[in-house]
């Protein structure tokens, strides 16, 4: 019972801050899922021990009692021997008081112990189911954790991806944009120089016309009108 005792023990003065804080650190509860383990199977234990070391309590106890009573009938027959004068009897009845006595300091020494064992068995189950029911509430908390940092982290990715689309995006919006623009500018300068040539055509023709303006008339004068 020691080494049981021991464990459960240990088990009850653990750190529960520590095994939080590493359930957290690995972003599992599985270190608290082995602690209740241990717990249970530990309590079965505990409940087992308590239950047999209970019986042997009640069984030594009854043995108490029956050889209580067997030592008072001896006595009474040592005190009926003596004063028949059998003194043979007497001290044969005697020797098996002494004997039952003995067996009855015995039995009431190891039930004693076996109370106490018993007392100190079910105070430890006390404790350590005290101890099974703050775990599974910290279990849950801890799970609630998880699953928040697990959302916390979940909407930062997102973000994160998001950001990153963004970027992607932007430079493509950006790309395209300036694709436009060249297109346009191209156009433009097109353009531009269509008008160009269109203007000089039209500087040409319009000087040939005078060119041509100016001859007629000197024709005229001439008298070399057809």
């Amino acid at each position: 019972m020691a080494s049981l005792l021991e464990k459960v023990s240990t088990l009850i003065s653990a750190n529960m801050h520590a095994l939080v804080d590493a359930a957290l650190q690995s972003n599992s509860p599985a270190v608290i899922d082995q602690y209740i383990h241990q717990v249970e199977n530990n309590l079965a234990d505990l409940e087992d021990a308590a239950a047999t070391v209970g019986g042997e309590a009640r069984t030594l106890k009854r043995k108490v009692k029956e050889y209580e009573n067997e030592a008072a009938e001896l006595d009474k027959a040592v005190d009926a021997f003596l004063v028949e004068g059998n003194n043979a009897y007497a001290s044969a009845a005697q020797a098996k008081l002494n004997s039952t006595q003995r067996l009855v300091e015995t039995y009431r020494e190891q039930a004693t112990r076996q109370e106490a064992e018993s007392k100190n068995l079910l105070s430890a189950k006390v404790k350590l189911e005290a101890r099974l029911q703050m775990m599974k509430q910290e279990r849950e908390e801890l799970v609630a954790l998880l699953e928040l940092a697990k959302s916390k982290e979940m909407t930062v990715k997102t973000m994160k991806s998001l950001d990153d689309l963004m970027g992607v995006g932007d430079s493509d919006i950006s790309r395209i944009a300036e694709s436009i623009r060249s297109r346009l500018d191209k156009a433009s300068a097109a353009s531009e120089m269509r008008a160009a040539r269109l203007d000089e055509e039209m500087d040409r023709v319009l000087e040939s016309s005078v060119i041509d303006g100016a001859l007629t008339e000197r024709r005229k004068k001439l008298g070399l009108t057809e």
